[in-house]
């Protein structure tokens, strides 16, 4: 007798609705902190796009955000081959718009940092955690997806995953771990 069992072949190991390898969502029309409209189609010129969903009101994100500046500082210039999108998709006060206005006005974010309060580009990146990053490469395929680095105590962190699988995007090569377990708050879902 032979028994097959049923797996959802277009799900990851932490992700349980994309798998490295598989295309990227789009979106368009997110509003930005900036007051316009974004949509993916305005990184088309960029070798690797990094997307990270992020937050106000999670203080592990916030504890990142330095972090993510210096990388956005480093590696995503105008002239850069590498775009960086953070996108908030929380619902409540502390997440709503004015205030990630004023969070990336205070910051002075180098990147865009949109708003979607339909939750839906979360919900087809399958990102459940604040935050969380997936690297995507020219063709637009996802080649990373989860944490930053291996620990939350900048001093602590000994493995800079964001950093590695950009450079192997760049080089047009699989990184070495391709997919970890993003560390941080839950994003808070309506339904």
């Amino acid at each position: 007798m032979v028994v097959c069992a049923a797996t959802d072949l277009s799900a990851g190991k932490f992700n349980k609705v994309l798998n490295v390898g598989d295309a990227a969502p789009e979106w368009k029309d997110l509003e930005g902190t900036d007051g316009k409209k974004h949509s993916s189609a305005v990184y088309a010129g960029k070798d690797v796009l990094v997307v990270v969903f992020t937050c106000n009101s999670c203080p592990v994100a916030v504890g990142y955000e330095e972090r993510i500046l210096a990388f956005a500082k480093l590696h995503a210039g105008p002239e850069s081959k590498v775009g960086i999108v953070a996108i908030n998709v929380n619902t409540i006060k502390e997440d709503s718009m004015p205030e990630m206005v004023k969070r990336a006005e205070k910051k002075k974010y180098p990147f865009a940092y949109l708003y979607d309060p339909s939750q839906e580009i979360a919900k087809k990146f399958g990102a459940t955690i604040t935050p969380e990053f997936f690297v995507l490469n020219k063709e637009r395929k996802v080649v990373y997806m989860g944490a930053f680095d291996d620990k939350s105590p900048p001093a602590d962190a000994a493995i800079q995953h964001l950093e590695t699988a950009v450079k192997a995007a760049l080089a047009g090569s699989p990184t070495e771990e391709s997919e970890t377990n993003a560390r941080g708050c839950r994003i808070r879902f309506a339904r």
